[in-house]
């Protein structure tokens, strides 16, 4: 098959609605826009939350409090099971090991170790959080969790 033979798939392509074009095509005189007034007119778009020049409801409203999801800092996390099936030759676990292996992306400089899955050699772990179960299995299969 050549491009000059492709072909649209049937119902792929639509006629053009023409508008404004007599009552009897079904989209005569304001042309499916309704009456008259600021949204019939072309370019028009009022933003969110205008109404009309009414005083705003977000802004009668009191605006309390403070969270802090905005600076949140969301870390990559590994399993304890994950760790498992390392390359036997790995010891020392740090966040570039693991990029390397691709159990996270390439460049992140930090990690969380989940407690998921069992560890059955003796590992050195260095992260910037463990969860509490992750720690005591490290330690339990004679390895050390180091917090970076």
């Amino acid at each position: 098959m050549k491009l000059h033979e492709l072909k649209n798939v049937k119902g792929a392509v639509h006629r053009k609605k023409r508008v404004g074009c007599g009552e009897g095509g079904g989209h005569g005189k304001t042309s499916g826009r309704g009456g008259k007034g600021q949204t019939a007119r072309s370019g028009s778009s009022i933003r969110p939350g205008f109404e009309g020049g009414q005083m705003p409801l977000y802004r009668k409203l009191p605006h309390r409090g403070f969270n802090q999801y905005n600076f949140r800092t969301e870390l990559p996390v590994v399993n304890v099971g994950d760790l498992a099936s390392l390359d036997a030759s790995i010891t020392e676990v740090t966040a570039e090991v693991l990029a390397a292996q691709g159990l996270i992306r390439a460049g992140e400089t930090s990690v969380k170790i989940l407690g998921d899955g069992e560890l059955s050699r003796a590992l050195k772990v260095t992260a910037v959080k463990f969860s509490e179960s992750a720690k005591a299995k490290i330690e339990k299969a004679g390895g050390q969790a180091i917090t970076a």
